[in-house]
């Protein structure tokens, strides 16, 4: 999800429903096991059972995936004055959503280190009522569970790990009970904005506490990271804490860091159903995964059965065709980077593809001329999720639902994506 919006920019009793890495394997497994002695074994301590999954265990449901990411920024626009008024909108969003085709929704329930629903771990979002920690008076996420499977369609969580505060004022004013103030110690602040420490085994493990909180309180299809992992490849930020562990090379640590965190997240959600879905959509520059963000994409990819960490990835390829970079490159043109990620090894996760609906009138920003006009077509979307079936990819996600539905500067684009879309989507299975 683009940077620039932010994302590269007790509630009921769960009712289940069904609806090559950079270095060697065995390194990243010996790796990775060692930093989830902080993250996963904290967990699995608090919880007093084993979080691996039987080998044979049913995993997520077959058939193409069709996603679109609901995002705070839709979700603050919401009528939350009653939880009528909330319902409302929530039924005519996922209408929506049905008739174009999709079969999942992305819902962002923890935007800011807190939550759209009650939580005895996170305050009250601030998108609910303006207030961060102010309790709307009704549980927007129970609300939007029930109408979107009354439709038919999935909901997975969708969860920022790290993510605090976006910038001073996104939210303004944060709640006592908000990390950033009762953990001050387990949080980092770069450029404005405030995120947990990745290097801190205990920050890492409240998440996974929060992600299994969500899945033992809600029927939720599944789990969700965006692509927030470290905010930064400043050395400064986690300086003591690799000092300390006796490494020789920072970005593996790092990686191993963020490993731990998403190994120990899909466990929690598999040893509550092993049927639920967990994923992770990492920017769609495979170096700037690695060695910015420093998630293993490709270890990720490869992993399997009982090391497996995701269920699937979904890599956000905001690019067109033709997109060329102001050297001149055009490895990120969609023609050639969706084959690049699906030459990618893999073990037993599924690869999805992030498609860029906020391109819609706008571009991409390539430095080619056409960086508009590939996505002024009113099909552009449609062309690339053909593509991306030929080519055998698992299914797709679109980001946003604003950009498609609310979309007031391309407005008549807009439309005739969703017509595109829809037609693709006609007789799809799944």
């Amino acid at each position: 999800m683009p940077r620039t919006n932010h994302k590269n920019t007790r509630a009921p009793a769960r009712n289940k429903k069904k609806s090559g890495s950079s270095f060697p394997r065995r390194v990243f497994l010996a790796g990775a096991a060692a930093a989830a002695a902080g993250a996963g074994a904290l967990w699995l301590r608090h919880q007093g059972r084993p979080a691996a999954v039987e080998p044979g265990a049913p995993g997520p449901s077959a058939g193409e995936y069709r996603a679109v990411w609901i995002s705070y920024l839709e979700l603050q626009g919401m009528d939350y004055t009653s939880a009528e008024a909330f319902r409302a909108g929530a039924a005519s969003m996922l209408d929506q959503c049905a008739a174009l085709g999709l079969n999942t929704i992305l819902l962002q329930v923890r935007p800011f280190g807190d939550a759209i629903y009650p939580s005895a771990l996170y305050p009250w979002s601030h998108i609910c009522t303006g207030t961060q920690g102010v309790d709307p008076g009704f549980d927007p996420l129970d609300l939007f569970l029930t109408e979107a499977h009354n439709r038919g369609l999935s909901v997975e969580g969708w969860i920022n790990p790290y993510r605090l505060r976006a910038s001073a004022a996104s939210p303004a004013v944060l709640a006592g009970s908000n990390l950033a103030n009762t953990h001050p110690e387990w949080v980092v602040e770069v450029s404005g904005g405030l995120y947990l420490n990745p290097a801190i085994p205990e920050a890492a493990a409240y998440v996974v506490e929060g992600v299994a909180e969500l899945v033992r309180n809600y029927p939720v299809d599944g789990v969700h990271f965006d692509d927030y992992f470290y905010p930064t490849t400043d050395p400064a930020v986690d300086a003591a804490q690799f000092a300390a562990s006796g490494a020789a090379d920072l970005g593996a640590w790092r990686r191993q860091n963020v490993t731990a965190l998403v190994k120990a997240a899909h466990d929690a959600v598999k040893a509550q159903d092993p049927t639920l879905r967990f994923g992770v959509s990492p920017q769609g520059n495979p170096d700037n995964d690695m060695n910015q963000q420093y998630s293993d994409v490709y270890a990720w990819l490869a992993a399997d059965g009982e090391e497996a960490v995701v269920d699937y990835l979904c890599p956000q390829i905001y690019w067109g065709y033709g997109y060329q970079l102001s050297s001149g490159s055009d490895r990120f043109a969609y023609e050639n980077i969706l084959p690049e990620w699906l030459a990618m090894p893999r073990g037993s996760a599924a690869l999805y593809i992030g498609l860029g609906a906020w391109r819609i009138g706008d571009g991409d920003g390539g430095a080619d001329q056409n960086s508009a006009a590939r996505w002024s077509t009113g099909h552009a979307l449609a062309d690339q999720v053909a593509d991306l079936r030929a080519q055998g990819a698992g299914g797709y996600a679109l980001y946003r639902y604003g950009s498609l539905f609310q979309n007031t500067a391309w407005p008549d684009l807009a439309a005739a994506e969703c017509a595109a879309l829809t037609a693709a989507n006609a007789g799809q299975s799944g």
